[in-house]
């Protein structure tokens, strides 16, 4: 027998990491990506790669909170996270804050809740349960 509190606990993980994410797409797809566009070609890759900020932070959170081809969407929020550390936190991987908790915290907690989701997948609530 399966647990609905398991797939609801899978639900209340989906809609928060989909939201809160969702909110920077919006940002991104208002105001652009020109800063990074700058950051990418500053590390050496081409302009177009700064276009898939909107599969992290728009079409994956998308996905994850309807429930469809969720762990996709999980894996497109991980991969822009590490993008993220990579691009714009790097100098902050072992930095604490002046109340001594990781600097990334809130980072920390996208990357690796969408990569929990990734692994356990999207549960019984959504359009197709992958």
């Amino acid at each position: 027998m399966h647990n609905n509190l398991n797939d609801t606990g899978k639900l209340v993980l989906r809609l928060t990491l989909g939201i809160l994410i969702l909110f920077h797409g919006i940002f991104k797809l208002m105001h652009g990506i020109g800063p990074i566009q700058g950051m990418v070609t500053g590390m050496g890759m081409p302009a177009f790669f700064a276009y898939g900020v909107y599969a992290g932070e728009v079409l994956g959170p998308l996905l994850l909170i309807i429930g469809f081809y969720a762990r996709i969407g999980a894996a497109l929020i991980a991969i822009n996270m590490i993008f993220a550390f990579v691009l714009v936190h790097s100098g902050d991987l072992t930095q604490l804050t002046q109340n001594g908790g990781w600097a990334l915290e809130l980072q920390g907690m996208y990357l690796f809740t969408a990569m929990a989701l990734v692994f356990m997948g999207p549960g019984r609530i959504g359009v197709n349960q992958r």
